[in-house]
């Protein structure tokens, strides 16, 4: 009767299905975008933030500093016709090298900026979305005006209020964007957490499940096994007890 109950207590299904049951409030969600699972990876939406950041900077340094390689190029040549050059060679190499440096310049200079950009962009729209628990066009909206708005900050409210309508008509057709490929691909990111997170749950349940029932038929074993022992040892003490001599009555000790 006992070890149902021992059973249970040794199952703690709380704290084993505890990490799979989905969050209740938009602060949770929030609070799980930045904390690695089980297998030590971070969620999706946060990896993809990652990348997108990754790939801003990339595509930044490219559209500044390719036009800035061409641009330094030709202006030193242009300024340098009058320098005297010991070959054609090192004319060419100084050429190059003053390529590199306005492509290196200016490619940083566009590179962290669009950086920056996506970065809060992504995270005010995830943010928005994780918390919503869905994704709507207001988000992508609202992160663009957040962002464009924090860029021109600095330069005053009216130029803050152009920034802001710049990133809002700058986040719906991005949000556009990427439902349409969401959409193409069966289903949203929220949707497949969902699914993912219901999966994770029943698997982790059918695991407690099975350990329950294994838990439950070795304490039954371990409970039988003791019972047996217990009645074996009580019979060879009674074997013993009759096996032992008779004790002399109380005549036979005077004679």
């Amino acid at each position: 009767m006992a070890a149902p109950e021992s059973g249970r207590a040794l199952g703690s299904a709380p704290q084993l299905l505890g990490t799979a049951q989905p969050p209740g409030t938009g602060w949770e969600r929030l609070r799980e975008l930045w904390h690695r699972d089980e297998l030590q990876q971070y969620p999706e939406e946060t990896l993809n933030i990652i990348k997108a950041t990754f790939s801003g900077a990339v595509i930044g340094w490219a559209y500044g500093g390719l036009p800035a390689f061409y641009h330094a190029k030709t202006q030193y040549i242009e300024r340098s016709q009058a320098e005297v050059f010991q070959n054609r060679l090192d004319a060419v190499q100084s050429a190059h090298r003053a390529a590199v440096r306005g492509f290196i310049r200016y490619g940083w200079r566009w590179s962290w900026r669009i950086a920056t950009f996506v970065a809060i962009f992504n995270t005010v729209s995830t943010g928005l979305s994780v918390y919503r628990n869905k994704t709507a066009f207001s988000h992508f909206a609202a992160a663009g005006a957040f962002t464009g708005g924090l860029f021109r900050v600095h330069l005053g409210l009216s130029r803050m209020a152009a920034g802001s309508v710049f990133g809002a008509a700058f986040g719906i057709p991005a949000g556009g964007l990427l439902l349409a490929v969401q959409k193409l691909a069966g289903e949203t990111i929220q949707e497949k957490r969902t699914r993912e997170r219901r999966l994770l749950h029943e698997q982790k349940l059918a695991e407690w499940k099975a350990r329950l029932n294994v838990t439950e038929a070795d304490l039954e074993e371990i409970v039988s096994n003791t019972q047996e022992g217990t009645m074996e040892r009580d019979i060879e003490k009674i074997q013993e007890l009759l096996n032992l001599p008779k004790n002399p009555l109380p005549s036979e000790d005077r004679n």
